[in-house]
């Protein structure tokens, strides 16, 4: 891992939702499993520690919707499923993040409506105040929100790097192709390696 600015560092934990990775969430049935058998959100609630600790900024981006959704539009099976379940509504207890990787005082929590986390919210605005350079990503899916995510930080201007051990997707082959794919345009680490750099 190239050297990093940990004033300069943030990390965005992409979907650490009830929703998402619990077993009785919308989402539960493809990722939990998956998240708990890799310990995948210790690993996410290590990164994100270790940004705090030396000064950078952790960020957390959740999907949330208004009653009714009219936020919504459901051009996909899966956005599909959201108001047929109603799921992910804001302030029902599955739409929380999940207690292990709990946002603290002083982090940032980004809510937003479509698959990725820049898209139609303020996300590049914080992280511009506070002159972020470097984001680190952690969440669920490697291959679907964490890697788009990744992708409109390079259009920003960002350097994204994924935590590969603090992310998870549905199948072990769909997490490793997708870090793969990553790896040809952008970094992939350890939550060891990220830990050890900002502890300099």
């Amino acid at each position: 891992m190239r050297e990093i600015d940990p004033a300069r560092t943030a990390v965005v934990g992409v979907h650490w939702q009830h929703e998402v990775v619990s077993p009785d969430g919308l989402f539960g049935p493809f990722f939990a499993e998956q998240v708990a058998r890799h310990r995948v959100a210790s690993y996410a609630a290590e990164v994100a520690r270790a940004v705090r600790a030396s000064g950078g900024l952790v960020v957390y981006t959740r999907v949330a919707h208004r009653p009714g959704y009219p936020d919504l539009i459901p051009n996909t099976p899966s956005f599909a499923m959201i108001p047929e379940r109603q799921a992910f509504l804001e302030g029902a207890p599955k739409s929380r993040i999940i207690d292990e990787v709990a946002p603290e005082a002083g982090d940032v929590v980004i809510t937003h409506v479509r698959l990725t986390g820049f898209f139609g919210t303020e996300l590049d605005l914080v992280l511009r105040r506070r002159q972020v350079e470097t984001i680190l990503f952690t969440g669920v899916a490697t291959n679907l929100s964490v890697a788009g995510t990744a992708f409109e930080a390079v259009n920003h201007g960002y350097r994204p790097v994924i935590v590969s051990d603090a992310c998870t997707a549905a199948t072990d082959e769909a997490h490793r192709a997708s870090l793969e794919t990553w790896g040809q345009l952008g970094e992939v680490v350890t939550t060891a390696e990220v830990v050890e750099r900002l502890s300099r």
